[in-house]
């Protein structure tokens, strides 16, 4: 009779070992496997039937039509459009966000909104009691909402119960908690979370409901568990906020049926969350007189064009080595841009600290930023403020040329509607309405005009 193997399992990335190392080979950190427990069944969480037998393959052709899939629209619009349009039927999701960041509190709104709205909703929470989900509920304003609400970690229980009652959405918190009987490991480990997360999968992609799956994150920012976990659903989102600011931010890092770029903005209030339907006017300061050192950024989150306040200050060093300090933006774009200034234009750095700050606790990705860094640094500088009314963007190049960017028109408007007058970028095709286009194609340019007050 064949004798059971001991599986041995890397907490870091989730590889399987035949033994114990102290080193994983796959992702080569220390003192990470673990010994799972011994079992020569399938890696599912539920063991198949006796009786199971193979079944032939159906093949399609990749030329045939398909209709685009039906959207489940929840009702949370900020929502709806990171997941591309609403939730597909039958596809899988997962949040992810820092502990205390709102996930919960999001997936909540999205169910009681749903449901009202005729959608049959299932909550299944794994941390909480009903009791707790209820006074969040009656805080939010959503006690009348038709929300089927469960507590339960068991998996068994869990998928019979979904298989026996139909719904349009399930909401799983937190996956972290869930356990299979098939398998001797602890809640949480590597093994109960791919095998659970499998199992949820397999029974939305099986013409289930909709799975929504929450996910913790580590230390480190990443989804706690196997990164195949990620790979297993249709959508990651992750759900951010920095400490002391009441934004957050919905992100998609993967999105099988939409776009990746897109986000969402929420405002935590007491009463729970709040969609911001216009970004801009969130991130941007409140004086009314814009001091040395800020330029406002003409962005694109995705389909959205935002409106942030980018700061900079230079101050004299205090110790051998200068400091560079950036919250909310790339530190290696800082050092190239500041590089590019001190060897092009002649305005060095070298015994001077440099602190830049994203107002609002917006992180922003795009090129287009460097020219918007640039102008706060050389406002810093030379203590000479912007206008007011003035946005700033473009792509900087290391030879000093600044170069055009996507979606100025779309840029011009956001900045119009919200009263800017003037727009300090590459030369432009494009008309700018009521905005006054300065154009240049030179970093010394934009030191020369700053530094004179010239535009």
């Amino acid at each position: 009779m064949a004798r059971d193997s001991a599986i041995y399992v890397c907490q870091s990335c989730g590889a399987v070992h035949g033994k114990w190392s102290g080193q994983c080979s796959a992702c080569g950190q220390w003192n990470t496997i673990v010994e799972e427990g011994r079992s020569a069944s399938p890696p599912g969480a539920l063991k198949p039937a006796a009786t199971a037998k193979a079944r032939g393959l159906q093949f399609e052709s990749l030329l045939s039509e398909t209709p685009e899939p039906p959207r489940i629209i929840t009702g949370v619009t900020e929502f709806d459009r990171v997941c591309g349009g609403g939730v597909v039927p039958g596809s899988a999701i997962l949040l992810s966000g820092d502990p205390g960041v709102g996930k919960s509190t999001l997936l909540l709104d999205v169910a009681g909104r749903a449901a009202l709205k005729g959608v049959r909703v299932a909550y299944i929470s794994g941390e909480e009691a009903i009791e707790q989900i209820r006074s969040r509920a009656k805080r939010m304003g959503l006690a009348e909402a038709p929300v089927n609400l469960a507590s339960a970690t068991a998996l068994r229980d869990i998928i019979g119960t979904l298989k026996r009652e139909k719904f349009d959405i399930v909401i799983v918190d937190s996956v972290q908690t869930l356990w299979s009987d098939a398998h001797d490991a602890g809640p949480g480990s590597v093994t109960q979370v791919r095998a659970c997360a499998g199992e949820l999968v397999r029974l939305a992609k099986s013409g289930g409901p909709a799975v929504i799956l929450v996910g913790h994150v580590t230390k480190d920012g990443q989804v706690a568990g196997p990164r195949v976990v990620e790979h297993m659903v249709d959508a990651v989102l992750s759900f951010e906020g920095e400490r002391g600011y009441p934004f957050r931010i919905l992100r998609a890092g993967k999105n099988r049926f939409g776009a990746t770029d897109e986000i969402g903005v929420f405002e935590m209030g007491d009463s729970g969350l709040r969609e911001v339907s216009n970004p801009s006017a969130l991130f941007l300061g409140e004086g009314k007189d814009r001091a040395p050192g800020a330029a406002v950024f003409a962005g694109i989150e995705g389909s959205r064009p935002v409106l942030v306040e980018m700061q900079a200050l230079v101050a004299p060093s205090a110790y051998g080595t200068p400091r560079r300090a950036v919250i909310g933006w790339d530190t290696s774009r800082l050092a190239m841009v500041m590089a590019v200034l001190e060897a092009r234009c002649g305005v060095g750095f070298g015994q001077q600290d440099v602190y830049l700050n994203v107002a609002g606790g917006l992180r922003i990705n795009e090129p287009a930023a460097d020219l918007a860094a640039a102008a706060a640094l050389i406002s810093s500088v030379t203590d000479t403020p912007l206008p007011q009314g003035c946005i700033v963007f473009g792509e900087i190049s290391l030879s000093g040329e600044i170069r055009a960017v996507g979606r100025a028109e779309a840029r011009l408007r956001e900045a119009q509607k919200l009263g800017f007058d003037q727009a300090l970028s590459p030369p432009l095709t494009v008309k700018g309405g009521g905005v006054t286009i300065t154009g240049i194609s030179r970093l010394t340019e934009a030191v020369e005009r700053i530094s004179q007050n010239r535009y």
